[in-house]
């Protein structure tokens, strides 16, 4: 079952996104986690830490977890 994330905006990226579901510490290490690791946005792999995210949007890291984002 996918966590849900909570944010405060209307689009957040993929790099922000990481650190606010607790997946890295800073916003720093956004771009070695994804050099490290499989990301995938609704159902696609994703390696920009600039990748938008919406309301709606599945992120998912095996072997971390399964996040959907959502609003207010």
């Amino acid at each position: 079952m996918a966590q849900p994330i909570k944010i405060e905006t209307e689009i957040i990226t993929l790099g922000q996104f990481l650190k606010l579901a607790e997946v890295i510490q800073s916003g720093g290490m956004a771009k070695w986690f994804l050099s490290e690791y499989e990301v995938y946005v609704n159902g696609e792999q994703d390696q920009r830490r600039g990748r938008k995210l919406a309301v709606g949007d599945t992120v998912e890291i095996p072997e971390v977890g399964t996040f959907v984002v959502t609003g207010e």
